[in-house]
């Protein structure tokens, strides 16, 4: 007869292979719906189709470094985004677009997601000396985003480390997942709100000092563009082209510079549910994963800062951030080859799978 401890492995197992195809769906779908948008509006799916690739080989890249260096890999993707960031401040070619339309956006996002990588090798380490060196080395991120002049990216980095140093405390990460969700859906309930003039006044003035008025008619123009077609938008890739605000702007990208209302005024209410969906299946795998708790815990949060960046900005256009995204996921929910190790066995124990 079969032992109830050898049963719980296998039924785990099940379940990550259940988050894992429910990736891949979801992935798909969403290139898919980018494809039948554009066939039927004649819009331009290749930014979308390059972000799921970009998202899906990373995460792949991440499942096989985190398996293979739990410790090291993390560390190294650490140290690649500040290089990134340092090195390639604009992060891509493209019209010079000026804060805080610009590529701060995209640095504080990819800042953010470094802190998450060194805090994650951090807690894979074996050693509380090594593990006291790779926090360190998070904290370094955040006063290199201070340093590069991120105001965003330093506040970003902050609370990414804050929530990984709570996340040693935490026994079950259900409600942490939970609340990483929670806090994303209001920032996007309240970017949504500001974009339909649904804020108090005070409110309003305020926010507007933050996001400048020239954003807030952008995400204006895109509430309109969903309203106008809310079943398939206008077409991936032509928001540039309707918008009254991007036209009139004499050096545009052509974004709303809102990743749910991009969607929203591009792919309709579907693009918006398939948005919704990627970031709910990443917390669903980092939730289900075998990796100690406050490796799930502060991935989700990095991940989540992410999330809110891009709610407010243009962070999801940059391929390294996608790509970036998905590495960090992909490490946070790998399975390293010495599970059996006695230290996992007690992280796993302690709540490393337990809801």
């Amino acid at each position: 007869m079969t032992s109830a401890a050898g049963q719980e492995p296998a039924a785990d197992d099940d379940r990550r292979n259940g988050a894992d195809a429910a990736g891949v769906v979801i992935l798909g779908a969403c290139a898919t719906w980018s494809l039948i948008t554009a066939a039927v509006h004649g819009g331009r799916p290749e930014g979308v189709l390059l972000a799921v690739l970009a998202v899906a080989a990373g995460y792949a890249t991440g499942r096989i470094g985190g398996a293979l260096l739990p410790v090291a890999a993390p560390c190294a993707g650490a140290l690649a985004g500040i290089g990134l960031t340092v090195g390639l401040p604009r992060l891509s070619p493209g019209p010079e677009i000026f804060t805080p339309l610009g590529h701060a956006g995209a640095s504080a996002a990819l800042l953010a997601l470094s802190t998450g990588a060194a805090c994650c090798a951090a807690w894979a380490a074996e050693t509380p000396a090594l593990r006291l060196a790779l926090h360190v080395l998070a904290a370094g991120v955040a006063v290199t985003a201070a340093a590069v002049g991120s105001a965003g990216g330093f506040v970003a980095c902050v609370a990414v480390l804050l929530c990984s140093l709570a996340a040693g405390r935490v026994r079950h990460r259900g409600p942490g997942i939970a609340g990483l969700a929670l806090s994303v859906a209001v920032t996007t309930g309240l970017t949504w709100a500001v974009a339909g003039n649904a804020v108090p006044s005070g409110l309003a003035v305020a926010l507007e000092g933050r996001l400048t008025q020239h954003r807030i008619d952008l995400w204006h123009d895109a509430l309109h563009m969903a309203r106008a077609d809310a079943a398939l938008g206008v077409g991936p890739g032509r928001f540039g082209e309707l918008s009254g605000t991007a036209t009139r702007t004499l050096i545009s990208d052509g974004k709303p510079h809102s990743a749910p209302l991009q969607q929203a005024a591009e792919q309709g209410i579907v693009g918006v549910v398939l948005l919704a969906a990627a970031f709910c299946w990443i917390l669903y795998a980092l939730w289900r994963t075998r990796r100690p708790t406050p490796v799930a815990l502060t991935a989700g949060a990095a991940l989540t800062a992410l999330a809110a960046i891009a709610c407010v900005g243009n962070a999801l256009s940059f391929t390294t951030v996608s790509a970036g995204a998905g590495l960090l996921a992909g490490l946070a929910t790998a399975r390293p080859l010495i599970d059996g190790s006695p230290r996992h066995e007690a992280d796993a124990r302690r709540g490393g799978v337990a809801p």
